[in-house]
């Protein structure tokens, strides 16, 4: 309850403040977009077997598969270029896109990468790098269309929900140690049954895609399993510490239409994602 009233107090300040930006500097260059970018590309519904071919025959790897939600799958997919800005100090979580596919609603979605290579690169966005990627998913994808989830591209890299917010570097610390040691312990809890993917991005630093508790990833379907892509939840291992994005920002990221009240009736899951990646550590 204390955790939900401090959200609402939250909400109230912003409504005569405003949402305020980190970075005020990264304003978009001439060949940047002026106006709203999508989150996703949607598109008529397939198999599994048949996006992921159609993903490797359109120059990406495939890296896992994820049931995300009930009859949803979550397909995580990388490719070099991905790789290579994502070797950017404090950029690996740019290393994958992902690809949901949608049995119940009958429907795909992928996640724009220049939507998320401006929140994630924030000053190393270079917007032809990532407009390749997206060429390349639509390439391999014809007919797709933009989602209703989208954002002005000039307020992507300085992103926070609200006043007193995370921003994209307010990650949490979950353990320290070398790199190896936290590798191993993720592997050692509960015998690395909830690791879904490793993507070793450099010699010091690796991506790690891992599933959330059962009760806590439950919210996904609260607040909308159209965005159910956004799991499984990105820890990043690299200099010594595993962090991963705040959920108050990875899931606004994720769901730029989440409204106030939506957003506080999930009040308890940022904490209750922090208790689930924190145990690996301990």
């Amino acid at each position: 309850m204390r955790k939900l009233l401090n959200f609402l107090a939250a909400f109230a300040v912003v409504t005569f403040v405003g949402c305020g930006s980190k970075s005020p500097n990264l304003e978009a260059k001439a060949d940047e977009p002026k106006g709203e970018v999508n989150t996703y590309f949607k598109g008529a519904h397939m198999s599994v077997e048949d996006a992921k071919a159609k993903l490797s025959d359109g120059g990406f790897e495939v890296v896992t598969t994820f049931e995300s939600v009930k009859d949803g799958t979550t397909i995580v997919f990388t490719c070099p270029t991905l790789k290579k800005e994502a070797a950017k100090p404090n950029r690996a979580n740019i290393a994958v896109m992902k690809l949901f596919v949608d049995d119940e609603a009958k429907t795909i979605s992928i996640t724009n990468p220049v939507y998320f290579g401006r929140a994630y690169m924030q000053g190393d966005y270079d917007h032809a790098t990532f407009t390749r990627v997206s060429d390349k998913i639509a390439k391999a994808f014809p007919n797709l269309t933009p989602s209703e989830d989208k954002m002005k591209f000039k307020d992507l890299a300085g992103y926070h929900f609200t006043l007193g917010m995370p921003y994209y570097e307010d990650v949490e610390v979950l353990g320290e140690g070398t790199n190896a040691e936290l590798l191993a312990k993720l592997k050692e809890y509960q015998k690395g049954k909830a690791i879904a993917y490793e993507l070793k991005i450099t010699d010091d630093t690796t991506l790690v895609g891992y599933e959330i508790g059962r009760g806590t990833k439950r919210f996904v379907s609260k607040v909308g399993r159209q965005n159910a892509g956004l799991l499984p939840w990105p820890i990043v291992v690299s200099g010594g510490k595993a962090t991963m994005l705040k959920a108050e920002y990875y899931i606004a990221m994720n769901y730029p239409l989440l409204g106030m009240g939506q957003f506080a009736g999930i009040a308890s899951i940022p904490g209750d994602v922090i208790k689930d990646l924190h145990k690996p550590f301990k």
